[in-house]
């Protein structure tokens, strides 16, 4: 879960990165609304997918905003001043249309912003919204015209807020490395278990109850469940009732997702003794894998790491057959900048929590991938994940 001081500080750090005369801000984005109050809907409760927004004022005040039943839905206690409520459902009357619950909770902070240099996040907040506050619709924050420099474009919030998602702070390394954890001992269930005759579907369920298991409450997985082989190379999603056969490649690439934040890290298993083709596609990954782990650091182009991660494989003469990003950024989604592919513009910076995932897909033989996580620090990367990487 998220902490007050961690949310405090990444208040501090919007505050530092937006202009001097902006005086509040408005949250839309459920994720950004977490990020910073540790506000966010139970997605396993019946007001999974509703959302509050949340008014934060320069001077420190933070206001959440929303209906009865999602306020109360929430995973956790947000780290607020101030709450609006709405009763939407009081088990007695109809029901309003529940987004008009929240622009009721927006007309009751509208006087205390009115002439007031704000931002908002334009591209989660509904029109309605915008007429009800008197702001432009085709900008991303609201001036005083007094105070409104010539030429001065308006604060791009999601924009910002997403740059310094980047960044994580101690709490969210904390949630992260506990998604790792559970994601550690779904992997080893699987290596555990894997047998001809099973199904795809045979393996998430133990996959997941491992996971259930070790992170002790309720939480999401996502990620790739399947088997490949010599004709079927390359295969992502959910599981199948493909019962897996000897031979056959079993890659298990998945999340694990609790209070929004997750982990992703793969390994490929080979069902029966590897040949030896297999095991040179296997080896060709871990070197690649190693190679890129030698870029990990602040200020590192991810171009660079990408080109380095790759190295191996062209020298295999199998870059061809190397079809996605060499890895990416994870945390409140999937995937995050920086994005380490070949023209890529990114900078790795200390804070990022990062994948490399070096993968290949060769006709006759199939499809193998695998994965570990990182923190970027100054002068390197901490492993995150310590799941087995082999076939076997």
């Amino acid at each position: 879960m998220l902490t007050e001081a961690g949310c405090l500080a990444r208040r501090k750090r919007l505050w530092d990165t937006l202009p001097a005369d902006v005086e509040w801000v408005l949250v839309a984005d459920p994720r950004h609304v977490h990020y910073l109050s540790n506000f966010w809907v139970q997605p396993l409760s019946f007001s999974a997918g509703e959302r509050g927004w949340l008014l934060l004022e320069r001077d420190g005040k933070a206001t959440l905003l929303g209906d009865n039943f999602t306020l109360r839905s929430r995973a956790g206690e947000p780290f607020i001043d101030e709450e609006i409520m709405i009763k939407w459902y009081d088990h007695r009357h109809s029901v309003m249309n529940r987004d008009h619950a929240l622009l009721k909770a927006a007309e009751q902070i509208s006087e205390r912003l009115y002439g007031r240099v704000g931002a908002v996040e334009a591209e989660w907040l509904p029109l309605g919204a915008f007429e009800l506050l008197g702001l432009d619709h085709e900008a991303h924050s609201v001036r005083s015209e007094a105070k409104d420099p010539p030429g001065r474009a308006p604060a791009d919030l999601g924009t910002v807020i997403r740059g310094l998602r980047r960044k994580k702070e101690a709490d969210e390394i904390a949630l992260i490395k506990e998604t790792v954890r559970a994601c550690e001992a779904g992997q080893a269930k699987a290596r555990e278990i894997l047998t001809p005759g099973l199904s795809e579907y045979d393996i998430f369920r133990a996959v997941y109850n491992a996971v259930m298991e070790k992170a002790g409450r309720p939480c999401l997985i996502y990620g790739d469940f399947r088997a490949t082989t010599p004709t079927l190379i390359k295969a992502g999603g959910l599981p199948t009732a493909y019962k897996l056969n000897t031979g056959d490649f079993f890659i298990l690439d998945y999340s694990v997702v609790l209070d929004g934040y997750r982990c992703d890290f793969t390994n490929t298993l080979c069902v029966g003794d590897p040949n030896p083709q297999q095991m040179h596609l296997f080896e060709t990954v871990s070197a690649a894998m190693r190679n890129g782990e030698t870029t990990l650091k602040a200020g590192a182009l991810a171009k660079d790491v990408f080109d380095a991660t790759e190295k191996p494989i062209r020298e295999a003469g199998l870059a061809e057959n190397f079809k996605h990003h060499a890895g990416h950024g994870i945390g409140l989604a999937h995937p995050e900048p920086p994005i380490l592919v070949p023209e890529s513009e990114d900078v790795l910076i200390a804070g990022d929590v990062v994948t490399l995932e070096p993968g290949l897909y060769v006709e006759g033989i199939g499809g193998i991938r695998i994965e570990h996580n990182y923190l970027i620090t100054e002068t390197g990367c901490e492993r995150l994940s310590n799941h087995v990487i082999s076939l076997y």
